[in-house]
């Protein structure tokens, strides 16, 4: 805790756009939103898959988050016997409530959109780190007509991990990375206020610049009971 202790007595004003760094960014995020950023998250999900940039299938998904790094989707259903469960670092998927397939492979949207406010600063700072992101770099820009910050990268156009961050609300818009020789791309928009913090409630997603998935939520709530049970592989046919 010692690193949150001299960050809680920084000043967190970022000067003049430019001045600042990823790093002050964050700071100033956590500083808004740790204390005050909710620990679950339940909505059902409208979500439209694409190909070739044409909508191919609609379906409803139900999903509940708990930060800072679970997440369960349950698909057609709010007790399906198909969907998926992000937990630490693993990924299960399962079917007739048995699990199909496990990975190693964590859900970083979780970490961006919440699950940072509940870890320890350091440890924030590590996980980008862990995640390709280069916090060393940071540049200024423009957002669908509003001012960001832009984490990891030095200027727009850059093939690095980056991460933009709305300068009003402090929120991230917009990601893109590059791992795997492969470009993704997530976009985080109509943000509603939850309690003193904020929930996107649309999302779209591109591999290659192709439109892969957009999401629309509904029924957002906030700190809800949560049984975490469910999000117990071994537990999916009890």
């Amino acid at each position: 805790m010692k690193t949150l202790s001299v960050i809680l007595l920084f000043t967190f004003f970022l000067p003049g756009y430019k001045n600042a760094t990823s790093t002050e960014v964050l700071q100033s995020m956590y500083k808004r939103y740790h204390n005050t950023w909710h620990k679950s998250l339940k909505f059902n999900q409208t979500t439209q898959r694409y190909r070739n940039d044409s909508l191919i299938k609609t379906s409803t998904w139900y999903e509940t988050i708990v930060y800072p790094d679970m997440l369960r989707i349950d698909f057609d259903s709010v007790k399906s016997s198909g969907g998926a469960i992000f937990r630490h670092d693993s990924t299960y998927a399962f079917r007739n409530n048995k699990i199909v397939r496990s990975t190693k492979d964590e859900n970083e949207l979780i970490f961006f959109l919440g699950g940072m406010y509940a870890m320890p600063f350091d440890k924030v700072l590590g996980h980008f780190a862990d995640l390709h992101y280069d916090l060393s770099k940071f540049h200024t820009s423009t957002w669908k007509d509003k001012q960001v910050y832009v984490l990891g990268a030095d200027k727009d156009g850059d093939k690095v991990n980056q991460l933009w961050i709305d300068q009003d609300k402090m929120v991230a818009v917009r990601f893109i990375k590059y791992d795997n020789n492969t470009k993704e791309e997530g976009f985080f928009e109509d943000q509603i206020a939850v309690g003193k913090a904020w929930s996107e409630t649309k999302c779209s997603f591109y591999i290659n610049d192709k439109l892969l998935q957009v999401e629309s939520y509904h029924d957002v709530v906030a700190n809800a009971p949560v049984d975490m049970m469910i999000f117990e592989p071994g537990a999916l046919d009890r």
